[in-house]
């Protein structure tokens, strides 16, 4: 081959070359560093057979990929669901409470218009400040599913964190006495029920009984003005292996051991690792624990001094997301740390 001819066969690749640079190193850098400085669009280019099929499986969590998310009056009664373990990581001793209500909620599943979806695109999105000024609303609309935690609000903050909400996980002290001011109007409610007197809110709040004012760590509301068919209660299975798998923690704490459980964050990870096929993530991540006055989330003024007394080991939980991204399990829209 002559001079000539190399030289031109070398211009002929430079676009080609420049298609493979532009294309497969932002993805390289976001893999390696945890940032980004384009954001993912959340495409059907995204469910390649690797993410789909492969994903779950390189995980080596030794469980059964479960998409069935909700308990049912229909199945969870006796064999299936038989549990001896309490909530929050089984259902022993809370039945009769679990009857009544799964007996006025809804029996269905998630909408069919995911459901039926070959691949399901979700984003779950935390509460943390590092979604703060991040523009990344538009972006977060576009997916199949958006998934919310606790009260975290919409209004006001659509810029940073979108508008939509399909999916919003929460438990009684966590709930906003009026679900609809900062959720779509078929947003599925999802209990979380971390302790008995949970399933027993919920009762008291769906047939308009006398309302327990108990809470853990503050009262629940007391008048609630969520559709009873919008709401699912979890099945405990995700929260028994968020924190017995995903993060290896023991479910029955020894005497005298304070009881640690999975935030309602990771757990909702856990969830969507289960039931999508892409998962992305926003807004997760603590400061350090020792920068006390940093805000932690991206609305009120809790700092992390408020987490100090949580049953909650946000260290180990960060480690755990980092093996999940390290995998190439969840994708972060924004750079964290």
């Amino acid at each position: 081959m002559s001079f000539k001819t190399a030289k031109t066969w070398c211009i002929r690749l430079i676009p080609l070359v420049l298609f493979f640079v532009s294309y497969y190193f932002p993805q390289f850098f976001l893999q390696s560093y945890g940032g980004t400085t384009k954001i993912p669009v959340p495409s059907k280019n995204l469910c390649s057979s690797w993410l789909v099929s492969k994903r779950w499986e390189s995980l080596n969590f030794n469980l059964t990929r479960k998409t069935r998310l909700f308990l049912t009056l229909g199945d969870f009664f006796w064999q299936q669901h038989r549990s001896a373990l309490p909530l929050p990581y089984g259902l022993k001793g809370s039945e009769l409470f679990l009857l009544k209500v799964l007996a006025v909620t809804s029996d269905s599943d998630m909408p069919a218009t995911i459901e039926k979806l070959v691949c399901r695109t979700c984003v779950v999105i935390g509460n943390g400040f590092s979604i703060k000024n991040s523009s990344l609303g538009a972006a977060i609309n576009k997916y199949d599913m958006v998934i919310r935690l606790n009260d975290s609000p919409v209004r006001g903050y659509e810029d940073d964190v979108g508008n939509r909400t399909t999916m919003r996980l929460f438990y009684p002290e966590s709930a906003s006495y009026n679900p609809s001011i900062n959720n779509d109007p078929n947003t599925i409610m999802v209990l979380v029920p971390f302790k008995q007197n949970d399933l027993r809110w919920l009762k008291e709040i769906l047939y308009n009984e006398k309302r327990m004012r108990k809470g853990f760590w503050k009262p629940p509301p007391q008048i609630w003005l969520g559709s009873a068919r919008q709401v699912r209660i979890l099945d405990p299975y995700f929260l028994q292996h968020t924190a017995g798998t995903l993060l290896q923690i023991p479910l029955q704490p020894k005497k005298n051991q304070r009881p640690v459980h999975p935030t309602t964050g990771i757990l909702a990870v856990f969830v969507a690792l289960n039931y999508c096929d892409v998962v992305h993530l926003a807004g997760f991540g603590y400061p350090e624990l020792r920068n006390q006055k940093q805000p932690i989330h991206y609305y009120g003024q809790d700092t992390m001094k408020s987490m100090k007394y949580s049953n909650h080991d946000l260290s180990h939980e960060a480690l755990a997301l980092k093996r999940l991204e390290d995998s190439g399990a969840i994708l972060y829209l924004h750079p964290h740390s």
